[in-house]
């Protein structure tokens, strides 16, 4: 009976030696690729987490500045930011907030650049296009329509549509196209909610050109 036992622990100790001949390296390595990235993507995590730690501190000193109105402090954490932390939230967010305070103070340049590195480099597509509406403020402030017109051309997050058009109209007012100016608004007042405080200022834009908002509807068709 031993003897019987010894043949079948035997027999199962071979078919283990043959199974593993045939698939033991394949094994291995998968089980190395498996463990291996679990490792790395424990190691990304803590990375991120790091990464995100260091930019906001970062921030902070970006907002430090800011409120302090040190433009020269301001400019050099804005670069550190740019620099070592460019891809997370917080340096698109930097971006946002120096080109305020540059604007602010006078330095329009300054600001026109911080506002140009977000709308090119965010991370964060809401972002972009908020920092090229501001652009655009800047560039029909400086009585440079094409520019300003250039900037808010391609397609933009659903959310962001009603701001484009809005922006849109006023760079067309600027130049005296009124009737594109009013078709802009119109567009704007419909994009946005019904909720939305915003309408009331294109409300009033609207009224100045003669279009009572009340007959629009909100469903994107013409006017009633």
């Amino acid at each position: 009976m031993a003897k019987h036992l010894d043949l079948e622990e035997q027999e199962q100790l071979d078919q283990i030696k043959h199974f593993w001949a045939r698939w033991g390296n394949l094994i291995t390595w998968v089980l190395i690729i498996v463990f291996g990235s679990v490792a790395a993507w424990n190691g990304w995590n803590y990375w991120q987490r790091n990464q995100a730690m260091k930019a906001a501190a970062v921030y902070d000193e970006v907002e430090r500045a800011a409120l302090a109105r040190d433009t020269e402090r301001l400019t050099r954490t804005l670069n550190d930011m740019q620099a070592g932390f460019g891809r997370t939230a917080f340096a698109s967010q930097a971006g946002l907030l120096a080109a305020q305070s540059f604007q602010d103070a006078g330095k329009p340049d300054d600001a026109r650049a911080a506002l140009t590195w977000v709308s090119e480099k965010a991370s964060d597509d809401g972002h972009k296009v908020v920092a090229r509406l501001r652009l655009a403020a800047l560039r029909m402030d400086a009585g440079e329509h094409e520019q300003a017109m250039a900037l808010l051309a391609g397609p933009v997050p659903s959310a962001f549509e009603g701001l484009v058009a809005d922006r849109r109209g006023d760079i067309l007012m600027a130049q005296g196209k009124l009737d594109d100016a009013r078709s802009q608004y119109q567009s704007a007042w419909k994009s946005l909610g019904e909720r939305a405080e915003y309408r009331r200022l294109l409300e009033v834009k609207l009224a100045s050109l003669g279009v009572d908002a009340s007959s629009l509807q909100t469903d994107g068709g013409a006017p009633k």
